[in-house]
Parts: C-alpha cells; sequence; structure tokens
C-alpha cells in the first residue's frame, strides 16, 4: 500500500503512539504496512525492528529500520515474528498476513503460545472475515467455538488498542 492510503497513515501513528510509550514494533520489515509502522516509530525515535524475508523480487526491506535481521525461511522469520509479543496487531494484508494471523490465534488456542491482545485494525477488511469464522465456522459447522472466535479484537480505535495492550502483564 502506498503512503497516501488510509490503513498505511493509520499504522503510522498507531505506530508512533506505541513507540512513544516505550514499545518496540517489530513487522516483517518490507514494504506497505510493514513500512508504515516502521516508519511511525522510527520517526517518534522509537526502535523499529524488521525480520525481513529475503525473496527474489517481492520483498525488500524499508527504510525506517533501527534493527533489522534478514531470513531465507518463513517458518523461521515466523517463529522470531512470534516469540515474545506483548500484542500482535494485523492491519489489512494478503495470503501472508492471514496465515500469519490465523497460525497465531491457532497457538493461543492449543496453549502454545500465552494469550495476549491479537488485534485486527480495520473494521471494514475484517469484519467480513469475522462474519465468516463466527457464522460458517463456528455456528453451521461447529469447527470453533466461541471461546476461540473470541481470541481476537476487531477496533480502528486507537485509545481502544493502547489499553488493551497496556493491560497485557509482561511476562
Amino acid at each position: 500500500l502506498p503512503e497516501t492510503d488510509p490503513y498505511y497513515k493509520h499504522a503510522r501513528e498507531l505506530a508512533g503512539k506505541l513507540s512513544k510509550l516505550g514499545y518496540v514494533i517489530v513487522t516483517g520489515g518490507g514494504p506497505g504496512i510493514m513500512e508504515a509502522a516502521n516508519r511511525g516509530a522510527h520517526e517518534a525515535g522509537g526502535r523499529s525492528v524488521g525480520l525481513n524475508i529475503r525473496l527474489p523480487h517481492e520483498q525488500r526491506q524499508n527504510s525506517f529500520l533501527t534493527d533489522f535481521l534478514d531470513f531465507h525461511y518463513f517458518f523461521s522469520r515466523k517463529v522470531a515474528l512470534t516469540f515474545a509479543a506483548e500484542a500482535y496487531l494485523f492491519f489489512p494484508g494478503g495470503f501472508g498476513t492471514l496465515n500469519e494471523f490465523f497460525e497465531i490465534a491457532m497457538l493461543m488456542q492449543t496453549g502454545r503460545l500465552v494469550p495476549v491482545p491479537l488485534i485486527l485494525v480495520g473494521s471494514e477488511f475484517w469484519n467480513p472475515l469475522d462474519s465468516f469464522l463466527k457464522k460458517s465456522v463456528g455456528e453451521q459447522h461447529g469447527l470453533a467455538d466461541a471461546e476461540a472466535l473470541s481470541l481476537y479484537t476487531i477496533s480502528d480505535d486507537d485509545d481502544k488498542v493502547i489499553e488493551l495492550i497496556k493491560k497485557t502483564p509482561v511476562v
């Protein structure tokens, strides 16, 4: 997404707010929303970390990183991204974003990750998925219970997002 996109602007602003509160912003280190979050943290004077994946053409490292690591394999990058977060924020994205969201939700559901805020920012984008999960996966087919479907929160309200994160005990 270009810097003129509303989701880019929102990610940049929210990351800046979180960075000013002392949180380290960690992304995949690439362009688009990842760049926006890293840029917001960088502009706020905070740590802006990128865990980049080396791909032939698709991914480039953004220029707003204070620290970075390059990975060859997706699975090792994913482990590093999920290891010790105090919260996970997902903005609209493609297959990679959806893959990471579902893996984190599944790891929390199965007790392999300590539950922390799993927040989907961009209700216009996430509400159709939420509806599908609750109606089709949950109600119609019984493949996910209410507890599993309550692992995540959808919000466009930065104050609510920040409060959810601030309430998380540091483990």
